[in-house]
């Protein structure tokens, strides 16, 4: 049973990989969706749901869309002004703004591009058994903190293997597709010293940090998943300066979650 919490999360999951935000931004029901759940009074939707924004603005020619959505704006500068929130939500509402009021860069149209007019299909990042993520762990400043890291992902069921890069206090995680991100965040934050936002490139290939939201996320054991994957699956060096996995694209006859989330969407215009 699909909920608006579960949708937001999926629909941000696949709109953190960069040849998805097209798709999700041209289907019909999910942008006007997302401007619908940016009233809503679940803070973890509205948190969600702007971080599935700020995902599909970083495609440039996906904002003139955004920000001629109805309600997309005025809804921005509600949450912008609306009491009770917390700072990460306002400050992300603010970036969001920002990012959709700014003046617009010219983009060179390649042949590529003009070709990707017609909607694909694509499966649900979790059928896939692994993804790299790529964390900013601020307060990673000495070989103590990193051991710190070290004990409390090691802590998370889900995660393969993790490097480090000190210098630039990056660290590259590789989990299980089904294990949200907030999950790490979380168990880092556990160690009231260190604290972890998510490492992704925007179109133009530049490194963007996102803000995880990491209070009251369960990262107790769970059964369901394996601490390992067998040595066969997709070795983490081919991809690792990737934050995030592909997912798969498929046309498939019986539809996609995609149209499944933009279904359930539609509906909730009849509240």
């Amino acid at each position: 049973m699909m909920d608006a919490l579960s949708v937001v999360t999926q629909l941000r999951d696949l709109a953190s990989e960069p040849q998805n935000r097209d798709v999700i931004v041209q289907d019909q029901g999910c942008l006007p969706g997302l401007v619908l759940f940016l009233d809503h009074q679940n803070t973890d939707v509205l948190f969600a749901t702007l971080q599935t924004l700020r995902y599909l603005a970083e495609l440039s020619p996906n904002i003139p869309t955004m920000k001629n959505e109805l309600g997309m704006m005025v809804s921005l500068e509600n949450l912008i002004v609306r009491h009770g929130l917390s700072v990460d939500i306002t400050s992300l509402a603010q970036e969001v703004y920002g990012v959709l009021t700014a003046p617009a860069k010219p983009i060179p149209r390649t042949p590529e591009r003009e070709r990707r007019k017609k909607p694909q299909f694509f499966i649900n990042s979790s059928q896939k058994k692994a993804k790299s993520v790529t964390l900013h762990i601020n307060g990673l400043d000495s070989t103590d903190q990193r051991s710190l890291c070290e004990e409390a992902l090691l802590k998370v069921r889900g995660v393969i293997s993790f490097t480090f890069q000190m210098a630039t206090k990056r660290c590259t995680v590789r989990i299980r597709s089904d294990l949200p991100t907030e999950s790490l965040a979380s168990a880092i934050a556990a160690t009231q010293v260190l604290s972890a936002q998510q490492v992704v490139k925007n179109e133009a290939g530049e490194e963007v940090l996102v803000p995880l939201d990491a209070s009251g996320v369960d990262v107790q054991k769970n059964s369901a998943i394996p601490d390992y994957l067998p040595e066969e699956e997709e070795s983490p060096e081919k991809e690792v300066d990737r934050a995030i996995s592909r997912t798969t694209a498929k046309e498939d006859s019986s539809g996609s979650w995609l149209n499944a989330a933009a279904g359930f969407l539609s509906k909730t215009f009849y509240w």
